[in-house]
């Protein structure tokens, strides 16, 4: 078979997502059925297992790269309107997001700059956001708009105490956040993930007995399928053979169907894969979009502790409103929950076991080449490795 054909597909020279079409993505997924062949990386990657448990380490990667890399707080269609927000915590750190009068979103640290209180909880939609501990009052740009008995705070300058700002981007259907400095989304290397037409179905979270990381590498390698999956996803799909792909410090991870195989005669420009496979997009450092037939996700994973993880998802379709597409999309979603509860009993485990002391390093094999782009980037920015 060709090199280039099981090798991990890098992006482009030029920076830009080096990502295949569509009709390309199912031909080399047949190719790898063919050959009984997958992606492999370049190289072995061994993870320090201290990197798990360390605080220092922990708490680097909340304030080094976590609140200074634009990373994704919630779907744009989660604030479809004027007035729409959503609080929640991000990084370990209360954020709230809300579409102003003039449809763009901001982000500000949700504190009231009175005495503290978080001015917005869960999701909604106001025409202002009034603290609910003694009602100073912000307007949906964030600027102090009212005090109660103002005559109490002399010489409080209202321009001066609106809510805090961060650093807030729109980008392909999804709104980011960057909570210190001034970094933005490279538009050029984020793949076009919830566009228009794509409609909000609701918000969960899920907590996590495990270190974020042991919770994000979860999503990134199909060696585990026949294993952890072997009621669930293994009988539709294929065991360790996927395609793997980068792009900017993200990796595309292709995990085909069996129902691929109806479309080996199909002419190219009829190959779609929506319905043929699921594709997760993993957004560095903790976030992925995960597609399916019914509908897609998109999933933070927000540290809490060293060991504890809560998993933010946010669920969208762009089936119709009918009773019947929607009963699809409650099967589908269903189906999903099955097999990511099996993750999860996964994952916990691995925290468990590094009570063990049975491992100094964690080895990730070629098979896992997209887990291993996590890990080389995270110790790039923050200086662990070259």
């Amino acid at each position: 078979m060709p090199e280039d054909a099981v090798k991990f597909h890098q992006q482009d020279d030029d920076g830009r997502p080096g990502l295949a079409d569509e009709p390309t993505v199912i031909e080399r997924l047949l190719g790898h059925i063919d050959h009984q062949t997958t992606d492999l990386a370049d190289t072995v990657w061994r993870e320090p297992v201290e990197h798990y448990r360390s605080p220092e380490r922990f708490q680097a990667e909340l304030s080094k790269v976590m609140r200074r890399t634009p990373t994704p707080f919630c779907p744009s269609a989660a604030l479809p309107r004027t007035g729409s927000y959503l609080a929640r915590d991000a990084a370990m750190i209360p954020i709230l997001a809300v579409r102003g009068a003039d449809g763009q979103v901001r982000a500000f640290r949700n504190a009231c700059r009175h005495r503290g209180a978080q001015v917005a909880e869960g999701h909604g939609c106001k025409a202002a956001l009034a603290c609910p501990y003694h009602g100073w009052t912000y307007g949906l740009d964030g600027r102090l708009r009212g005090i109660p008995h103002p005559d109490g705070f002399p010489g409080v300058d209202k321009a001066e105490h609106g809510l805090v700002p961060v650093g807030c981007f729109e980008a392909n259907g999804i709104v980011f956040v960057t909570q210190d400095g001034e970094a933005k989304p490279d538009l050029d290397l984020i793949p076009d993930l919830i566009g228009e037409g794509w409609r909000f179905l609701g918000a969960g979270e899920q907590l996590i007995p495990a270190n974020w990381k042991i919770v994000t590498e979860g999503v990134l390698e199909g060696y585990h399928i026949r294993s952890t999956h072997a009621e669930t996803f293994f009988p539709r799909q294929y065991d360790n053979l996927n395609l793997v792909e980068a792009f900017g410090r993200g990796s595309r991870i292709s995990y085909p169907y069996q129902n691929i195989e109806r479309l080996r005669d199909a002419p190219p420009a009829e190959r779609r894969t929506e319905p043929v496979m699921t594709q997760v997009y993993h957004l560095f450092p903790n976030a992925a979009v995960a597609t399916f037939p019914t509908h897609r996700v998109l999933t933070i994973f927000e540290p809490l502790a060293i060991d504890r993880t809560v998993i933010v998802s946010y669920s969208l379709t762009r089936r119709p409103e009918g009773e019947e597409e929607q009963a699809a999309v409650r099967r589908g979603q269903d189906f999903v929950t099955k097999g990511t509860d099996e993750d999860r009993a996964m994952q916990s485990a691995v925290q468990r076991g590094l009570a063990a002391n049975a491992n100094s390093v964690f080895t990730f094999g070629l098979f896992e080449g997209a887990i291993t782009r996590l890990h080389r980037n995270l110790a790039q920015v923050l200086g662990d490795r070259d």
